[in-house]
């Protein structure tokens, strides 16, 4: 019995420049979400993805909402249902004197790494879903059905904050809902092994402020008698880690669980290079906790971090004064079960306690942020597609975490209690929310041809 994934990859190497006819058209809408000058081409974009899924025989519609439209799709039968989702929006192209070309006026270039396609949005995230929806044509033309069922769910607003999303998946819960969530937002590792992301940090943040005099000091006058914020708040603030890079607030890692052996195999199979990662930012020790590897302090360990401390006067030349406020800005990045409800008011109870007497703190937000997520595994569907990857891409592909955070992949488990398996296939390099932003001809290529693999053998 013929293997019924071979024509499937012939087809889409025979149509390839079709399917890069059919990107440089979707590349030519300027959908910028977040400026309402270009409302009518994001509709225009909602639009024409429509008429293309009503064309592979999914029954499909621009759904409206308060922002930019929703387009959701449903075709297909038989087999596990699937969800893929996808946005459609684009970044803003400032600067514009940046860029070589029009952002909007895609074409093949070709780079001392190979041909890569040139546009706004041709990575991020244009190219990236037009290879899900290449590898559904291609099942399509050769066996005239598509590959399982598939529910298409394509957003107009990820680059503008989504504020449309929850509402929409929450009114739509029994419609939208699948046995399990693709997404193609992410890329291969360090630029060159395919990988499967299946662990996403959380995230958890608080602003506040530390008074102590009534008003600004003359340090002349009141230096070395009086309380500087200043100092107290970087007193603070350098006790939250210890010598080993340890976070010391009472309570932070409850939840935190340890990497399986199974992942940190994976992981140290990946031969990650700290050293150039780090020196591609001009530092070369890693900092973090010491009895951990780099990746998994980016990828599997919480962080607390300083990301912004001020007070007093910054302008040019001196104002010698003792101010009378110092304000910071704290975050945490979150993993496995860690709340960051708990988190944050484990850090306010901390830092208060630690206040010396004529200085009081006031906290400028309500607690909020959002739980890490961690994908089950041991479903099947991983493990297929990790090996479906595996051999387009001729060497193992790998389950891999993310630093920073994905919330769309959260609101799939917390609104409609699905797994996601985020797989994609851009590169480090490929500029995303900068100009000059490219898509490398062999992602789209083989990543057409991974999406073929994996709907098959999950199909």
């Amino acid at each position: 019995m013929s293997d019924p994934l071979v024509p499937v990859l012939a087809r889409i190497d025979e149509t390839l420049p079709q399917a890069l006819e059919r990107l440089m058209a979707l590349l030519r809408i300027p959908s910028i979400s977040t400026d309402p000058a270009y409302a009518a081409d994001c509709a225009r974009a909602a639009d024409w993805l429509v008429a293309d899924l009503q064309g592979l025989g999914f029954e499909a519609a621009s759904r409206p909402t308060p922002g930019h439209p929703m387009v959701v799709g449903h075709g297909g039968a038989g087999g596990r249902h699937l969800l893929f989702y996808g946005h459609y929006d684009v970044q803003p192209v400032d600067p514009l004197s940046l860029w070589a070309r029009d952002p909007f006026d895609p074409a093949i270039e070709e780079t001392a790494a190979g041909p890569v396609i040139r546009a706004r949005g041709a990575s991020d995230d244009k190219g990236q879903l037009m290879t899900f929806l290449e590898a559904c044509r291609a099942w399509k033309a050769v066996h005239g059905t598509l590959p399982g069922r598939l529910t298409i769910f394509l957003e107009g607003e990820e680059e503008s904050g989504s504020p449309s999303l929850v509402p929409f998946m929450t009114e739509n819960a029994a419609e939208l809902r699948a046995d399990l969530a693709l997404i193609c937002d992410t890329g291969l590792f360090e630029g060159r092994a395919p990988a499967i992301s299946t662990m996403l940090r959380g995230l958890a943040k608080t602003e506040f402020t530390i008074h102590a005099a009534n008003r600004d000091l003359h340090s002349g006058m009141y230096g070395g008698l009086a309380r500087n914020p200043l100092h107290v708040m970087a007193q603070i603030l350098g006790r939250m880690h210890d010598a080993s890079g340890h976070v010391t607030i009472p309570g932070f890692y409850d939840g935190v669980e340890d990497l399986p052996d199974t992942l940190r195999q994976q992981w140290q199979a990946l031969a990650f290079d700290h050293a150039r990662y780090l020196g591609d930012v001009g530092l070369s020790v890693p900092a973090g906790e010491q009895d951990r590897t780099p990746l998994e302090m980016i990828w599997s360990r919480p962080t607390a971090e300083v990301n912004g401390l001020w007070g007093g006067y910054t302008g040019a030349g001196f104002k010698t004064v003792l101010p009378a406020e110092a304000h910071a800005k704290v975050s945490f990045r979150l993993v496995s079960k860690q709340d960051p409800a708990r988190v944050i008011a484990a850090f306010r109870h901390w830092f208060a306690a630690q206040l010396p007497a004529d200085c009081r703190v006031e906290w400028h937000d309500e607690i909020a942020g959002s739980p890490a997520s961690v994908m089950e595994i041991s479903d099947p569907a991983f493990e297929i597609a990790r090996h479906a990857l595996s051999d387009e891409w001729g060497r193992p592909a790998a389950f891999v975490g993310e630093g920073g955070s994905i919330p769309i992949a959260g609101y799939f488990k917390t609104v409609l209690g699905m797994d996601t398996m985020l797989i994609g296939f851009s590169r480090d390099d490929d500029n995303i929310h900068s100009p000059n932003e490219k898509y490398d001809l062999e992602s789209f290529h083989k990543g057409i041809r991974s999406w073929a693999r994996i709907l098959a053998a999950l199909a």
